[in-house]
């Protein structure tokens, strides 16, 4: 009976050793993912660096403390904000930031800060405050940009020491309360409202101006028309009465010739012209009466 009691005794030994054995290999060994940076600690004060892949430390004596170097998103929480305007507003925003890679920036996130997150979430929503409360309510909404770029200067400038990137802030939402909100809206809504009268009505004066511009070329159409049409006839009267008015002239030339010609024909009535003359003898043309010139009165040349 006391072997069999020693025997259980025994076994139940070494279960215990060899589950201790098991934790004190499983704690010794450790595993440091690329997204990670480990600092390894012995008798709680910092030893060594570690960096990405199998890390053995001494159990009991050393401990590791893993932090995730990997871009992180945190939320400031909605919170109420009373701005200059004297209107609380409900304020929301996110930050991102990481912690750096190199050796001393994880230490400061460990050593230098108690809970970077927590506390950069609480440094976020103060500097949310002192911002947005010496804006107007109505500069808030439209100047997000300007706010978000001042929050992060401000974090950047505060967190220096903590070993960790602000990469970007984001202001989620600036909610004014419900009275206000609807009052915004129907002045949205009227503004709106505003623009589409502006709108028609200018839409309308471009057709009448339109219609105004197509009236105005038909006339003036019509008019180079009526012009054109005028000048034509004149210029055909114009040539008409030329015609008439030569032929006329040219008439009245034959006239006279003939009547010059029964003149100088009356009773056998010759002509007698100087021999040197230019004159056209219009007799000779139109009666065909011979033309005797007279040589002995012809002046002498010297």
């Amino acid at each position: 009976m006391i072997t069999l009691f020693e025997n259980l005794q025994s076994v139940i030994t070494t279960i215990i050793g060899t589950l201790i054995v098991l934790y004190l290999i499983s704690t010794a060994i450790n595993f440091i993912r690329q997204t990670e940076r480990g600092l390894v600690e012995r008798f709680g004060k910092y030893d060594r660096f570690a960096e990405p892949g199998l890390k053995i430390i001494i159990p009991l004596i050393e401990r590791i403390e893993v932090v995730n170097i990997t871009e992180r998103m945190v939320d400031a929480a909605k919170q109420e904000i009373i701005t200059k305007d004297k209107l609380n507003a409900s304020v929301d925003a996110q930050i991102y930031f990481k912690v750096k890679a190199d050796e001393e920036s994880v230490k400061n996130s460990v050593y230098s800060v108690d809970d970077v997150e927590l506390q950069t979430v609480s440094l976020a929503r103060t500097t949310l405050r002192n911002i947005v409360g010496t804006t107007t309510l109505t500069d808030a909404n439209s100047g997000r940009d300007t706010i978000n770029s001042a929050l992060l200067i401000a974090l950047v400038k505060e967190t220096k020491a903590w070993g960790i990137d602000i990469l970007r802030t984001e202001l989620k939402e600036i909610d004014p309360p419900k009275q206000v909100q609807d009052s915004m809206n129907q002045v949205v809504v009227a503004e709106n409202e505003k623009t589409a009268a502006v709108d028609f009505a200018s839409a309308a004066e471009t057709q009448a101006d339109g219609i105004k511009r197509a009236s105005i070329k038909k006339a003036e159409g019509v008019k180079e028309a009526l012009i054109l049409e005028a000048t034509g006839k004149a210029e055909a009267l114009t040539l008409v009465n030329n015609a008439v008015e030569n032929t006329f002239t040219e008439k009245a030339q034959m006239l006279r010739k003939l009547e010059t010609v029964e003149v100088s024909l009356a009773n056998n009535t010759k002509i007698v012209l100087p021999a040197d003359g230019q004159l056209i003898n219009v007799i000779s043309e139109l009666a065909g009466t011979p033309l005797i010139i007279d040589t002995k009165n012809q002046p002498k040349k010297k």
